[in-house]
């Protein structure tokens, strides 16, 4: 039984936890408003608010319901556009109209609960962070201006918001109905269910790569999801260690105090991966057991140096991430395993970490390649390498190979280029829609030069390693 708050009403259902919460919505429970576009976790027409009681408040973000099993719902408040509708308009609904944002209407409400969202935030008023907000949310008529400017008057509005006891102050200012006040309350008494059987056959994350080709199976399987244990949703550095549970989200390893103190350096390529309703659904873990050969955190993940932790009912077993894959989309993981956490040291200082990625677009786009490193470096010698690609072969790669020649070396062009001629004999790139092979090693030995140009802008320069390269083809 899946029991939480939609709206202001109390729900309990038999569904299916596979079931998407979309069609639970729209089917079961006749709300129209959120609507149907991509079910891919694109277009954002189908967003919603996910509230969940933190502390004796109620914290709420965006999800995208096509990609939520129902059961990830479970214990929280879900909050659609008609869960806001009061007798006048929100502030948020009244700007839209003030600024002519709204023209088909089909996006409209997506976009009234990503605005909505960043409303009730502890963040202060950001220009920004509330165009950042409406990342997920993509209109064809508009042309995004007057969303923009609406976005723009809804921050003179929060310019004095109570962080301190913010659903009183956005129920006095008329932003949500009165019975959010009740919301905290009715939550503590939902008791949240464990659906961590290991007898279930199919076990879901975030579901967001999986709920986008198998929906209908899922609908009607028997899974087994981790996204909404407990048991599963933590970080922690302990024993030299960083440990990331499986439940926890690309927003959760963005906002947590432990990677900001320890590897800052990831947290700013995390916005390139997805929209913000994705990355506050899709986890590390997710990303590693897709097994996609471009899968950008799976790469930054073997860079880190990381483990795989599987538990399952042989026990737990640890696996290096790059032994993980057997062959493309094949992980080394067995039916009714599933993994607890992922692993790696925590960085010795010094430590350089830096991610790059070539893509058509800059944000929200799926990677042609990328690439990862982490350096410990003395005196410009090379103590520690880890280095990894994706696109440049079936699997997530990790260059042993390469990382064997670095390990040891003093820095310079010379370096650099025999490093990269190794490189080249590790990955296997194939053509496709997103390059031919060549353009693929091109874009590579690119990335690996940009990696150790930011690292050593005074001893690796572009146009010097360019111009040796040129020579040493020439003799």
């Amino acid at each position: 039984m899946t029991t939480f708050i939609l709206n202001n009403q109390l729900i309990s259902s038999d569904k299916s936890a596979g079931t998407s919460l979309l069609d639970f919505i729209r089917y079961e429970m006749d709300l129209p408003g959120t609507k149907i576009g991509c079910r891919e976790g694109d277009c954002g027409a189908c967003t919603v608010m996910a509230g969940t009681l933190e502390n004796g408040r109620v914290k709420y973000k965006t999800i995208v319901s096509c990609l939520t099993p129902l059961e990830n719902a479970n214990g929280k408040h879900i909050v659609t556009i008609e869960g806001i509708n009061m007798e006048q308009l929100s502030p948020v609904q009244k700007t839209f109209v003030e600024n002519a944002s709204s023209q088909c209407g089909f996006c409209t409400p997506g976009f009234i609960m990503s605005l909505t969202a960043y409303s009730l935030s502890d963040e202060k008023p950001d220009k920004q962070k509330i165009i950042a907000s409406m990342s997920g949310n993509i209109c064809r008529c508009t042309g995004y201006k007057s969303i923009e400017r609406a976005a723009s008057d809804i921050l003179i509005l929060l310019k004095n918001k109570d962080i301190n006891v913010p659903v009183d102050w956005y129920v006095k200012k008329k932003f949500l109905p009165e019975y959010f006040l009740t919301i905290p309350e009715r939550l503590t008494k939902i008791e949240k269910s464990d659906n961590s059987s290991k007898e279930n056959e199919i076990f879901i994350g975030g579901g967001t790569d999986l709920m986008v080709g198998n929906a209908d199976i899922l609908a009607e399987g028997n899974v087994n999801l981790l996204n909404n244990n407990t048991l599963f949703n933590f970080i922690k550095a302990e024993s030299g260690k960083f440990i990331i549970g499986s439940a926890v989200t690309l927003s959760d390893i963005e906002q947590s105090p432990i990677i900001k103190e320890f590897i800052p350096e990831i947290i700013p390529y995390l916005k390139l991966f997805a929209s913000e309703p994705i990355r506050n659904m899709a986890t590390g873990a997710g990303n590693v057991v897709n097994a996609s050969p471009i899968g950008d955190l799976t790469i930054m993940f073997l860079a880190l140096n990381a483990d795989v932790i599987i538990e399952g009912e042989g026990g737990i077993r640890n696996t290096p991430l790059r032994n993980f894959y057997l062959a493309y989309k094949k992980p080394a993981i067995n039916k009714n395993e599933f993994v607890k956490s992922i692993e790696f040291p925590l960085p010795s200082k010094p430590f350089l970490f830096n991610f790059e990625k070539v893509s058509k677009r800059n944000y929200l786009d799926i990677a042609s390649v990328n690439s990862a490193i982490g350096l410990n470096v003395k005196d410009e010698k090379i103590k520690e390498c880890y280095l990894s690609a994706g696109g440049v072969s079936p699997i997530p790669l990790f260059l042993t190979e390469t990382c064997n020649f670095l390990t040891g070396k003093t820095i310079s062009p010379d370096i650099i280029l025999q490093a990269n001629t190794i490189m080249q004999g590790e990955i296997s790139p194939i053509t496709d829609v997103r390059g031919s092979r060549e353009y693929k090693r091109l874009l590579l030995r690119q990335l690996f030069f940009a990696h150790f140009i930011k690292f050593f802008p005074d001893t690796i320069k572009l146009n010097d390693l360019v111009t040796k390269r040129r020579r040493d083809d020439e003799t």
